[in-house]
């Protein structure tokens, strides 16, 4: 599939496929809309405490790399397990503007790309991230998350990836009182939410986008 890298309107690159017209982060922001969706709606609710997060659609390593920063500040101790079906290429990713525009040590990025598949990487003394090549469809975790970040490409050209038997399988990851997190707010995908066991709710969106949802394991 042909691809090009973009900057988006807040400064930072993403990767536009260009035979979907799909691109891995909003057109309006890949790291405004990464702090707000994922940061701001989800990390944010377990303040000081130490959790497990699960990634779907590792990417370009965005969503992970905000996550060590932030976490950074206040001394939570992280396991990152991130799931990617199709990895971005090390050199494709390391275009990115991210470094520059968080003004972050590259090296942190740079480990997060080099590190191994299925094998867990210490990348600071409190994150620990571990990749993992797989599809959707197959993960089996059970009780193991207190937060998802639900960051897979879009509904209009993946729409299984939204469907009800995902959002089982997410639910069944998710500890009681975990948290999903996503930016769409499509009502078949809040409605299959719903079915699944969760507690949605609608949220403002990141900009460019009217709503999102954010759901609770209760």
């Amino acid at each position: 599939m042909k691809r090009e890298i973009i900057q988006t309107k807040d400064g930072s690159t993403s990767i536009h496929l260009i035979d979907w017209n799909e691109t891995y982060h909003s057109k309006f922001g890949a790291i405004q809309e990464a702090y707000h969706v994922f940061i701001k709606s989800g990390f944010e609710l377990f303040e000081n405490k130490n959790i497990s997060i699960l990634e779907i659609g590792f990417g370009t390593g965005l969503n992970a790399l905000i996550t060590f920063l932030e976490a950074s500040k206040t001394n939570q101790k992280i396991n990152y397990v991130a799931v990617e079906a199709y990895p971005v290429a090390i050199e494709e990713a390391l275009q990115m503007n991210y470094v520059s525009e968080l003004q972050v040590n590259a090296d942190v990025y740079e480990k997060m790309h080099q590190a191994d598949w299925e094998l867990e990487t210490k990348l600071s003394d409190s994150f620990y991230l571990t990749k993992r090549q797989q599809f959707i469809e197959d993960i089996s975790d059970e009780n193991q998350y207190d937060l998802i970040y639900f960051d897979a490409f879009g509904f209009r050209v993946q729409p299984d990836l939204w469907s009800l038997s995902i959002f089982k399988k997410m639910y069944r990851a998710l500890k009681i009182n975990g948290i999903i997190v996503t930016y769409a707010c499509r009502t078949t995908i809040k409605n299959d939410m719903i079915e699944s066991g969760f507690t949605v709710e609608k949220l403002p969106g990141a900009p460019g986008k009217r709503e999102m949802l954010r759901a609770t394991k209760k």
